[in-house]
């Protein structure tokens, strides 16, 4: 079946949405793991969340962009939860990342944004 997301996720905003989790890393914060994922979106926390296509049963992370897409919270998904977890500093794989704090990744979160849904943080389109 797959994981289901409100918009095409094109593997530019996949990488790109890497990218944002690498430079959050450094200069924001993460939560990492669906669980903790899941607690974020559902406060209203997330400034973005990215889910791997890859993980199994997929009904651990399916739930996120319903969820997400609820909270107005951009949801992107990539294809590898070894990738996810490597941008995310982690030496084991990850299902789902969201940033809470954007830090310098707050641009290269805005491209997204772009480029999915055709807005801006604050809602300008």
């Amino acid at each position: 079946m797959g994981i289901q997301f409100k918009y095409d996720i094109s593997k530019e905003i996949s990488e790109r949405a890497l990218e944002a989790i690498e430079v959050a890393r450094k200069s924001g914060k993460l939560k990492k793991g669906a669980n903790e994922v899941t607690k974020v979106v559902e406060r209203g926390a997330a400034k973005l969340v990215v889910v791997a296509n890859d993980t199994q049963p997929e009904e651990v992370v399916m739930h996120l962009p319903i969820l997400s897409d609820e909270k107005n919270i951009p949801c992107v998904g990539v294809d590898s939860k070894t990738e996810l977890g490597a941008a995310a500093g982690l030496i084991v794989s990850c299902a789902a990342v969201a940033i809470t704090q954007e830090g310098d990744a707050k641009k290269i979160i805005e491209d997204i944004l772009k480029r999915t849904i055709g807005i801006k943080i604050g809602g300008k389109k």
